[in-house]
């Protein structure tokens, strides 16, 4: 006898036996035992969820005659009644299949509506069952729109498609719609389970587990898949076995990378990329085991009581808690996002291993290595005379230590003798030399330490967008040096002695201190910091006879003349809105004639 594969041998017959789809199930069955039945279905869903296999369960339930031939229409089709034989067998004259995909043309629709016209030959029912419907031709759905919507009574139009987007609004607006869902894991590996058991097939639970997420939420392909593990494992479906013919990753490969990326291990996820490699596991198989881990780590970092409720149930559970542990949140998080774009780069790189290696090497690139909020330094050392006299550091390179709250915050680099820290600016003198070095300071350290800044990622303290807002928003408090700045920047933007971003320099910053032949400004964004903008601001001042050099430091702006240029505008604005309020006709005109005044509308003369 010629086997049948488990996916048409295990086909549910009756609505009871169908998984997963309990919302349409429900629905058709209300509306059997109600004797409420409309004339035109339409299924939507991915392949392999049931569609065919419900309209067939609703042909045999609109034509069973029951045991004895005197049954009637209902929600539990019997199965032994020849019309239930024949639709199972498909061969029941009054249930036509029509595959939209190979006969899509107008004359094959016309060819099947003919048949409309006759009553049954031996069902209750005629039940027309188009599948894949949205490949018709738009000839072909104008010559069904009449029939499908003014049918005869005994005639039942069943359409089914995967993508539902592509059917005219006319034939949705005519059919009465249930979409099947894609099916979760646990109920593909649970139906798995039972048809394995009937089939008396050895099978282990993680390997069963393997193919019902490679399934993806198909049945069929879950059913298809294990007929190929079947095989591929001599009649028994082992888990080393069943990773094999997917290509997929042993989860302990995954459980590595993860634990070196929390510590920052750069040698061992080097080294398990390249063993990858030589197993020839697959790269994306890595990556989509990665983010599924990393995804349930998250859950158990959100809602630690979901670890102790899954730990019997998912045998992965107990590592996935470890790891969950040893990641921070905003980690997991990072890495999941990594992972997930991770996947669409390995296709454009020359050798996706190459590839997997940069996505992952990518998260410690982020990884902070000290206390939150400190800076990423590398230290070289490199020797110097003893006798060497320490160099004075100029005072326009020195900048006071201040946090911006941009994403990326370079740091001057600078070079100091040994034992010796940078010196603090004093804003108002703006003196910046290196102190004298002690001689057994000099004598004890012979070897001088170069520090070179990196660009890293300065997060904002809590509340300190919030506190800019409200600075912003506060009334600006004169100042003898607020008012110089605003003098000088006016004049100088009169005149046109400053352009584009050197004017913008001057506008967004804050004369924090004056000195004789230096001056302090603060300003909130670095990319204002511009050595050219600096230059041409400088050359500006001179003009006006203020010789002096710039110095920039990045922290908080209260007042600049752009602060106060937008405060007197918003002071315009007011007085005139006020006036027009005020005005006796407009508040006539809005007393007697309900009229208002458009917002936005009002700008000052």
């Amino acid at each position: 006898m010629a086997y049948l594969v488990l996916a048409r041998k295990h086909r549910p017959k009756t609505f009871s036996e169908m998984v997963g789809q309990e919302h349409v199930v429900q629905a058709l069955e209300n509306a059997l035992t109600s004797q409420r039945l409309h004339h035109a279905y339409l299924f939507t869903g991915t392949r392999g969820v049931g569609k065919t296999t419900v309209s067939r369960i609703l042909a045999k339930s609109l034509n069973c005659q029951g045991p004895d031939g005197q049954g009637g229409i209902t929600a539990t089709p019997c199965g032994i009644c020849q019309a239930c034989r024949d639709i199972d067998a498909g061969r029941f004259v009054d249930y036509t299949e029509l595959d939209a995909a190979s006969n899509r043309g107008v004359d094959e629709v016309q060819a099947l509506l003919e048949q409309a016209v006759y009553k049954p030959v031996q069902g209750r029912f005629k039940v027309f069952m188009i599948d894949e419907v949205h490949m018709l031709t738009g000839h072909a759905f104008n010559a069904m729109l009449k029939t499908l919507e003014e049918p005869p009574e005994y005639l039942k139009f069943v359409l089914a498609t995967t993508d539902p987007q592509k059917v005219p609004v006319t034939v949705l607006s005519r059919c009465l719609q249930f979409n099947l869902r894609p099916m979760a894991p646990e109920t593909v590996l649970e139906h798995l389970t039972r048809v394995l058991q009937t089939e008396t097939v050895p099978a282990e639970p993680l390997a069963l587990r393997l193919i019902a997420r490679a399934a993806r939420g198909s049945m069929r392909d879950a059913l298809s898949l294990t007929d190929q593990a079947i095989a591929f494992g001599n009649g028994e479906l082992l888990e080393s076995g069943v990773r094999q013919m997917l290509g997929s990753v042993d989860r302990g490969h995954v459980y590595r990378l993860i634990e070196a990326l929390s510590q920052g291990d750069g040698k061992t996820v080097v080294d398990t990329s390249e063993g990858l490699r030589r197993d020839g596991l697959s790269a994306a198989s890595t990556l989509e085991e990665m983010t599924t881990v990393l995804q349930a780590m998250a859950v158990m970092q959100a809602v630690p009581s979901r670890a102790e409720a899954g730990g019997s149930a998912d045998p992965d559970a107990v590592e996935t808690a470890r790891l969950a542990a040893l990641m921070p949140a905003d980690e997991t998080q990072l890495l999941y996002s990594l992972c997930l774009h991770g996947r669409g780069e390995l296709g454009l790189a020359p050798d996706e291993y190459a590839a997997l290696t940069m996505v992952l090497l990518r998260l410690l690139a982020f990884k902070p290595t000290g206390a939150a909020g400190e800076e990423k330094k590398t230290l070289n050392e490199a020797r110097r005379p003893v006798a060497e006299a320490p160099r004075a550091i100029p005072a326009d390179t020195v900048r006071p230590p201040a946090v911006s709250a941009d994403p990326i915050d370079p740091v001057v680099a600078s070079t100091t003798p040994p034992g010796h820290r940078l010196p603090v600016v004093d804003a108002p003198s703006l003196t910046a030399s290196a102190p004298p070095k002690p001689a057994a300071a000099a004598e004890a350290a012979p070897v001088a330490t170069q520090v070179v800044a990196m660009q890293v990622r300065v997060q904002p303290p809590p509340g300190a967008r919030e506190a800019e807002a409200v600075a912003a928003s506060a009334p600006i408090q004169p100042s003898e040096e607020g008012d110089f700045w605003y003098s000088t920047v006016t004049q100088l933007v009169a005149a046109e002695a400053i352009a584009a971003l050197s004017r913008e320099l001057a506008l967004q910053s804050q004369l924090v201190a004056r000195d004789d032949d230096q001056w302090l400004l603060r300003i909130e964004r670095e990319s204002l910091n511009q050595t050219s903008s600096r230059e041409k601001l400088q050359a500006a001042l001179a003009t006006l006879g203020h010789g002096v050099k710039i110095a920039i430091e990045i922290g908080a702006v209260v007042d600049s003349p752009a602060r106060r240029n937008k405060q007197a505008a918003d002071e315009r604005q007011r007085v005139a809105e006020e006036a027009i309020r005020n005005d006796p006709e407009v508040q006539s005109m809005m007393r007697d004639w309900d009229a208002r005044i458009v917002p936005g509308t009002l700008r000052p003369a």
